[in-house]
């Protein structure tokens, strides 16, 4: 039985509550579902307060599939725009009244309300769908304040920032906060915000809120032809001559924005990234900082302050060579609700080789451009009985629960992505060779089953709901290397940067890599592009990584070079397991001392505590058997992990939210130097 049978059946049963139920899979479904019963069915879920949206999305496409749209019309105007028109026209008048009193908006004439071309019909707490009158038609559903930056509105600082058409209150408030005004800068800086419709122009006074952005009288409106007004004379047409006031220095509380460098894995070509961003004049960069080593430096600078008597006291501390910028200091000493965010601007700030680049007379504040660094990155996959994958990452939770992260009001985040099997053999490589020598106290840094680990680790799939998430971009180090201008012109306008000098070489703290960095590989040497790494990676472990991270060389435009493109059963992937030569190779080699260490100390504890005695094997011999008890565990796990994988798992949240891909940064073809890798 269909779910429209079955819902006319409970209605005529009495049973609304579960008829209500069925109606609305009837609006989910909507397969084979016609015009009668999507109206019926969005008529009964409005009628009795099922979930509104669906009746909302029901009733639009009827509308625009011009079936019943006179009735359609009247019930969303009834339902959705009439009992919020008193909210609208409240804030169309307010906003009317602010900008009447404005003196850098020449056009003072708003229409009436009743008269407005545009109707706003919320749609939830969040979004608008746009009425159009004269046309009849619907737009689609908008969130005005979503927490996304779409356009590079800073591509130019040689002249006052000019921008069309901007119709996000989200867009318009990140102006007003990251273009710092005329007086700091000694220049006429204003924002220039061309509207190219009076009558568009007033009717989105409905859903923006303008009271706050006039205040600083930093934003000029020019109205249709008003443009060509542009760039004013303050001096002459106001009297306001901006250079008689000094240049200000940048202050704490004027740092907005930030730019994530995520660590999507290992060896992904991440320091090759800072290397382009080094030195950019609009950006406090640096190598990739541990977040560990960070949030210890953060909480010893917020015990410091908080723990201090006086300033005196506090540049007492800080009077150590390492420290400059005191008048930054002393600003977040004497700041009463400062935050971690505060603290971690003040740190890159007082931090000459943070700051000898940077441009001081910029129009814009500068960007915090941040690489926090693990270790290690662990991926908990947990399956269900609907088959999802429930994706967790400590590493990436760690980044959404950051207090730095969380007081930066504009966050913008990308992850830099190399051929996976590449970046595979690179991280192995270094794992073997760290393996060779202890950590500082002690202990032995093994080699971890890494091809298992990279099949689990899903850092291109992100829960864009997240804030760190909601812009954000994938770049690959391959279109870095191939075609960096393409790549990095791109880059810069994802980011709202210039593209400068200073991203067409790779440096590190000013001066050129191969000048001060002992690298095997340097700039855009496309060396590293085509490395192997056949020492450390065999074809059955590359064929594994290709055949359970498809989906991502798919989306990514990678092809394959290692799996076949042929189906897998569990026998198959088992017989792959069996000959992973290489890696098994190399946590043998690192794990065989550590064991030996390990038997060593316990002996070695026993014989201190009187329980000597005579041990049937050697070390060597104990050590190898948990050796080889650790390889088959290493083996089992490898299949376990295979065998959830198998099943065609869906990526999930642990809120059952799909999760979706990241964006790919998409090249210009015009700008291409060389053909795109695959």
């Amino acid at each position: 039985m269909e779910p429209i049978e079955v819902a006319r059946r409970l209605v005529r049963l009495g049973d609304t509550e579960d008829a209500l139920k069925a109606y609305e899979l009837v609006l989910r479904a909507q397969k084979h579902v016609s015009a009668d019963e999507k109206l019926e069915a969005a008529i009964f879920v409005l009628q009795f307060q099922g979930e509104y949206r669906y009746a909302y999305l029901a009733f639009l496409e009827l509308y625009k599939e011009k079936q019943y749209a006179q009735d359609v019309m009247a019930i969303m105007t009834e339902a959705f725009y009439e009992p919020n028109q008193k909210l609208l026209r409240s804030h169309y008048e307010n906003n009317c009244k602010y900008l009447k009193r404005y003196p850098y908006l020449f056009q003072k004439d708003f229409i009436p309300f009743d008269e407005l071309p545009i109707r706003f019909y919320p749609f939830d707490d969040n979004h608008y769908i746009p009425y159009y009158v004269e046309n009849g038609c619907f737009g689609d559903a908008t969130d005005y304040s979503e927490p996304v930056i779409t356009r590079n509105f800073f591509h130019d600082l040689e002249n006052p920032i000019l921008a069309k058409d901007v119709y996000s209150q989200y867009e318009l408030e990140y102006l007003n906060d990251n273009v710092r005004p005329s007086e700091y800068v000694s220049k006429e800086n204003h924002i220039y915000l061309h509207y190219s419709s009076w009558e568009e122009f007033c009717s989105y006074l409905q859903v923006l809120n303008f009271r706050k952005l006039l205040a600083d009288q930093k934003l000029v409106f020019l109205i249709s032809d008003e443009i060509s007004q542009y760039p004013i004379d303050f001096k002459e047409r106001f009297g306001l001559d901006y250079c008689k006031y000094p240049l200000r220095p940048i202050g704490i509380r004027e740092f907005h924005r930030l730019i994530w460098h995520m660590q999507l894995s290992y060896h992904n070509g991440g320091d090759f990234f800072n290397e382009i961003m080094d030195a950019h004049p609009n950006l406090l960069s640096s190598s990739s900082i541990f977040h560990d080593s960070m949030e210890e430096t953060l909480a010893d600078l917020r015990c410091t302050l908080d723990d201090a008597r006086s300033w005196a006291e506090v540049k007492e501390v800080f009077s150590n060579g390492e420290w400059e910028n005191f008048d930054m200091i002393r600003e977040l000493y004497f700041m009463r609700d400062r935050t971690d965010k505060d603290i971690l601007v003040t740190a890159f700030c007082c931090c000459k080789r943070f700051v000898k680049r940077l441009d001081l007379n910029s129009r814009i504040a500068p960007v915090i451009f941040y690489q926090p660094h693990f270790g290690f990155i662990h991926t908990n996959i947990m399956g269900d009985n609907k088959g999802h994958a429930i994706v967790a990452s400590e590493q990436y939770e760690a980044m959404e629960k950051s207090t730095v992260f969380r007081h930066f009001k504009y966050i913008k985040s990308f992850a830099p992505m190399r051929r996976i099997t590449t970046s595979y053999g690179g991280a192995v490589r270094f794992m073997d060779n760290s393996s060779e020598t202890k950590t500082e106290d002690g202990k032995f840094l093994r080699v971890v089953n890494e091809v298992v680990e990279r099949v689990l680790y899903r850092g291109y799939l992100v829960d864009d709901q997240l804030r760190i998430f909601r812009d954000c971009v994938l770049v690959r180090f391959e279109d870095g290397k191939l075609n960096p201008k393409a790549t990095f012109t791109a880059l810069a306008k994802f980011l709202d940067l210039p593209y400068t000098k200073s991203m067409t070489y790779c440096s590190f703290n000013g001066l050129p890599t191969q000048v001060i960095l002992n690298q095997e590989i340097h700039g855009f040497d496309t060396t590293s592009v085509y490395k192997t790494y056949d020492d450390y990676a065999c074809d059955e472990e590359r064929f594994f990584l290709e055949y359970f991270l498809q989906d991502a060389y798919r989306y990514y435009g990678y092809d394959f070079k290692y799996y076949d493109g042929q189906p897998m059963d569990e026998e198959k992937i088992n017989e792959l397991i069996q000959h992973f030569d290489k890696i098994n190779y190399f946590i043998r080699k690192s794990m065989k001392p550590f064991f030996e260490d390990t038997i060593v100390k316990i002996r070695e504890k026993e014989a201190e505590q009187g329980k000597s005695k005579e041990y049937e094997k050697t070390v060597e011999e104990e050590a190898q058997v948990r050796l080889e008890k650790y390889m088959q565990d290493q083996e089992e796990r490898a299949k376990s992990v295979a065998r959830v994988l198998l099943t065609g798992l869906r990526f999930v949240t642990k809120d059952g939210r799909p999760l979706k891909f990241m964006p790919k940064l998409e090249l210009d073809p015009a700008l291409l130097e060389q053909p795109l890798y695959h």
